[in-house]
């Protein structure tokens, strides 16, 4: 019986070995993403972007938003339009407030900390989360394989203060096809698809579909990127 049991052992710590060994680290992973859609160089020379959304819902009004960033300045404007109501929602440094209509007026509040964090993540969420993950506080571990609709993928998650990431790369061309975001409670997946090369030769995700653990609805988003146009100032002026 000890015998048996010693064998057991060996085989799955040889398993485990064996899995270790054979585990593709998550910056080659990260290597290979940026490596498919246009080059770490490109990526490394990002400094602005304008990001252009609509959204649409088969159970909500359809909106769209227009964002602006600046990774430099760490600023970000994104304008989000329902029912021709703008509510604009800007961060510059350390300080974030949201525009609200009222009528002919706008009223202008600052965003909490919790508000200011998840503007902060999505500043880089919409390009990827893991863009110069370490030293924004994030530690990156492979977990694994998973075939997500059909497809072979290696999973990454990506831990931050506050925030977790999963993310689902395809296996065979290294893009990024899901990822499972965890903060403040809501998990939210996202779906990648129709990749597209844009005008700077950056290939990006034209569709997305998101669905939360609140609302559990798909939300089909369809966008366009814009990299390293001028960025005008008067965006994140209060």
């Amino acid at each position: 019986m000890k015998k048996s049991i010693g064998i057991s052992l060996a085989i799955f710590l040889a398993s485990v070995s064996v899995f270790a060994q054979t585990r593709i680290p998550a910056d080659t992973i990260f290597d290979n993403y940026y490596k498919a859609t246009g080059g770490k160089s490109l990526w490394q020379n990002i400094k602005t972007y304008s990001l252009k959304r609509n959204y649409t819902s088969a159970t909500s009004t359809p909106y769209t938003s227009s964002v602006a960033v600046s990774l430099a300045d760490n600023s970000v404007y994104k304008s989000k339009t329902i029912m021709n109501r703008a509510f604009v929602y800007t961060m510059k440094g350390t300080d974030a407030w949201v525009k609200v209509p009222l009528g002919n007026k706008v009223d202008v509040k600052d965003l909490s900390q919790a508000e200011k964090d998840a503007l902060k993540y999505e500043m880089y969420e919409n390009l990827v989360p893991f863009i110069d993950y370490q030293n924004r506080g994030f530690i990156a571990t492979t977990v694994g394989t998973e075939t997500i609709n059909g497809v072979a993928t290696n999973q990454v998650e990506l831990q931050g203060k506050g925030v977790k990431y999963n993310l689902y790369f395809d296996s065979k061309t290294g893009l990024l096809t899901r990822q499972k975001e965890s903060l403040a409670g809501v998990e939210t997946v996202t779906d990648f698809s129709n990749y597209t090369k844009a005008a700077s030769g950056l290939l990006y995700p034209a569709k997305l579909v998101e669905i939360n653990s609140i609302d559990k609805k798909p939300l089909t988003i369809t966008s366009s990127i814009t990299i390293n146009d001028a960025v005008s100032p008067e965006l994140f002026k209060r």
